[in-house]
């Protein structure tokens, strides 16, 4: 979080928090009513100061405000970060540039989403990226796959079933499971559409 917020919380403690205008997109996008939010200062500024509070809703701290997000999909959007050279090492980020260093969990739900469990949180990979990543599926002992026996896997998994499927990420493997869209909010515990408490102030 930036100095100038903790500041402004200090001196402002008490200001109404803000619903129904900011949410995030499965691309990894900040959107206000809608319409994306492209000024780059902006953008970084929302991104370092992206939080939850105890309920797991997601929230911009803006100064002593905080405006809360209602998410597409989850409260993370990952990408691959740099040249799509298939030797270089894989590195991953989050939609607000957080670099990830440990993937805990990966999941495939019923329309092909990969979901990663990082240091940060839960998170989607962003669907330009998927291809990027097929090399980085093996089965539970490291082996490379080749393209066909991945995307049986992967089939297998959008359809609920079980596969040795496992996804590698700086040296660790982990398994590749099945997940369902409208399961997922709950197992990981946090809210897609915050609502504002009965009785709040509205802003």
């Amino acid at each position: 979080m930036d100095d100038i917020v903790r500041q402004a919380m200090a001196k402002w403690p008490n200001v109404p928090a803000v619903y129904g205008w900011l949410s995030l997109d499965r691309r990894g996008r900040w959107l206000i009513k809608g319409e994306r939010i492209t000024n780059p200062v902006i953008v970084d500024f929302i991104g370092r100061n992206y939080l939850h509070d105890e309920q797991g809703c997601w929230y911009f701290q803006n100064g002593p405000q905080r405006v809360y997000l209602a998410l597409d999909y989850t409260p993370f959007v990952y990408h691959v970060e740099g040249a799509s050279d298939a030797n270089a090492p894989l590195c991953i980020a989050a939609h607000n540039a957080m670099p990830v260093a440990t993937v805990n969990g990966a999941w495939i739900d019923e329309d092909g989403s990969l979901l990663l469990h990082t240091e940060h949180g839960i998170g989607m990979m962003d669907d330009r990226d998927l291809d990027r990543l097929l090399a980085h599926f093996t089965d539970a002992q490291g082996k490379a796959l080749g393209e066909d026996a991945i995307e049986v896997a992967l089939e297998r998994l959008q359809a609920g079933d079980s596969t040795d499927l496992h996804f590698r990420y700086c040296g660790k493997l982990v398994p590749a499971t099945a997940a369902r869209t409208r399961a997922v909010p709950t197992q990981f515990g946090y809210v897609q559409q915050p609502e504002q408490p009965e009785g709040q102030e509205k802003c």
